[in-house]
């Protein structure tokens, strides 16, 4: 079981736990209450990793980077919003707290005294490429579980942390 996995779904207790007259199956609320929830930890520990990157980027690409990082940040909050209202749509409780992000999140810890541009480009790539990751995993698994409608959500989300990979990644590859 990943990191964090046993304190996401005792977070989202896996089922609904209000009543709702959204008409999605009990079994296909169920799987996407847990896969959204460890989706929005990850998010929300990565958004924080960005914001880290942010505040303590250093060097030469300090402003193309500094600006960057907030776009992202910006990006993944409304990001694990939509996450976060999904889950409270099924009725389900989304779960932020920092106490459960740090006990659910699936990611490595950020280093705090990172400071080299290129240094956060290459961490945050490595998470980012993890986000979205498993957000594609949640297609899957919630597609299969009969929620179409959290499908494309996390298909949306991974799109835009996919383009977000990208725009980091350009960063560390050679010139042709």
């Amino acid at each position: 079981m990943p990191k964090g996995a046993s304190a996401t779904a005792d977070a989202a207790a896996g089922r609904p736990h209000h009543r709702t007259l959204n008409d999605t199956p009990d079994n296909a609320k169920k799987v996407s209450i847990g896969v959204l929830q460890a989706c929005l930890t990850d998010t929300v520990d990565l958004y924080n990793a960005t914001r880290q990157a942010h505040w303590n980027v250093k060097g030469p690409h300090f402003g193309h980077l500094h600006e960057l990082f907030e776009k992202f940040y910006t990006q993944l909050a409304a990001g694990a919003d939509d996450l976060a209202e999904r889950i409270v749509t099924l009725g389900g409780t989304a779960v932020g707290t920092t106490q459960a992000l740090a006990q659910g999140t699936r990611l490595e810890p950020y280093p705090t005294d990172l400071y080299d541009g290129l240094g956060h480009v290459k961490a945050l790539s490595q998470r980012y490429a993890q986000v979205a990751k498993a957000l594609r995993e949640g297609i899957g698994q919630t597609d299969e579980a009969g929620d179409a409608d959290t499908a494309d959500l996390l298909t949306e989300q991974s799109r835009a942390v996919d383009k977000m990979l990208w725009m980091l990644e350009a960063h560390l590859q050679a010139r042709d």
